[in-house]
């Protein structure tokens, strides 16, 4: 499948779902969509992932060229910006599939959904969630999988890369493990997943316990993709609903170097992290025994790799525990720790 990827005055820092698709997807991504960065190429910016030309708006690629065009970014609120429409627009009327993850859903717009009937495309909103979930009955950790799951001191902190990377990692090591998807990139990269940040909050444990029973005994290790922080102050909820629902054997911390404020809420200051491992361990008591057996941090703020792994060894002092920067650095430590520990 050929794609495009929508990334308008966001790429590459502040996309992280076209970054993840990119970097993980099974696809053939023809172009990404800026009008910031139009004639260079994604090379130009990230070296480590799949390249493509960086244009304009979809009016520079040919009708044929594409199969789907992606969101991969997506607003504080994940709402849709106006200045979206005519690239979707045009799109649909070259016979593109959309495939989108924001909480505004493109097939309950009237134009898009004309446009889309009108020449036999599909629209698809992944951060709708399946219509029959339910309260989680507390049975995730009877599965034979370990569970391994993904937390973090903030958002977009790499939980979901993390996770990806991980995964794949283990399994190139000869282990069987699976990614449990629980965000709209995640869920475009694996091809399944409940979206839980758009379910009914009494329904957010179950939606990751139905995932959980729905591969612990294929396994041997899931590693749940994580999502917001539990000290942040619009996304807490979700976190903390993950958390219950995967009764995970154990948790990785994820982090950037040198973030000091929660993002877009400045005015909140991260806690040090020791509280944090407090915070998750004491959280997770009441339903598993789980412990911040490892860390991650993003490294990508700091160009000196000698200045990076200098903030990697900081980080496991700080946790106690082995940590890893896992683009910049191997997971050897990581691993051996989640997996044989």
């Amino acid at each position: 499948m050929a794609i495009a990827i929508l990334a308008h005055e966001k790429f590459p820092h502040r996309a992280k779902t076209a970054l993840g698709v990119l970097r993980y997807g099974d696809y053939d991504v023809a172009a990404v969509l800026d009008r910031d960065n139009a004639g260079k190429r994604v090379a130009d910016f990230v070296p480590d992932v799949q390249d493509a030309p960086i244009v304009a708006g979809t009016d520079d690629l040919e009708r044929d060229e594409i199969d789907t065009l992606l969101i991969g970014i997506s607003p504080i609120g994940g709402e849709f910006d106006e200045s979206w429409r005519e690239d979707v627009e045009t799109a649909l009327e070259y016979g593109c599939d959309i495939v989108s993850g924001l909480h505004y859903f493109l097939a309950e717009d009237e134009e898009f959904a004309r446009l889309a009937e009108e020449h036999g495309c599909e629209l698809r909103d992944v951060r709708k969630p399946p219509e029959d979930l339910t309260v989680s009955e507390g049975v995730a950790g009877e599965v034979d999988a370990e569970v391994i799951l993904t937390v973090g001191t903030d958002c977009s902190t790499g939980k979901m890369t993390t996770t990806m990377e991980l995964a794949r990692n283990a399994r190139d090591a000869g282990y069987d493990a699976a990614v449990i998807p629980t965000g709209q990139t995640g869920i475009m990269i694996e091809g399944w997943g409940n979206p839980i940040d758009r379910v009914v909050s009494d329904f957010t444990a179950g939606a990751v316990e139905e995932m959980i029973l729905e591969k612990g005994d294929e396994h041997d290790y899931l590693f749940v993709e994580g999502q917001g922080s539990i000290v942040h102050p619009a996304y807490s909820a979700v976190t903390c609903g993950i958390l219950h629902g995967a009764m995970p054997d154990k948790l990785v911390l994820c982090h950037n170097a040198g973030q000091e404020a929660i993002h877009g809420y400045e005015s909140f200051e991260l806690p040090a992290v020791s509280t944090y491992v407090d915070l998750y361990e004491s959280l997770s008591a009441p339903v598993s025994d789980a412990e911040i057996a490892a860390g991650a941090i993003n490294t990508s703020s700091l160009e000196d790799d000698d200045a990076a792994a200098d903030a990697v060894a900081e980080y496991a002092d700080e946790l106690d525990a082995p940590a890893t920067d896992v683009i910049r650095f191997d997971t050897d430590d990581v691993l051996e720790a989640l997996l044989e520990g």
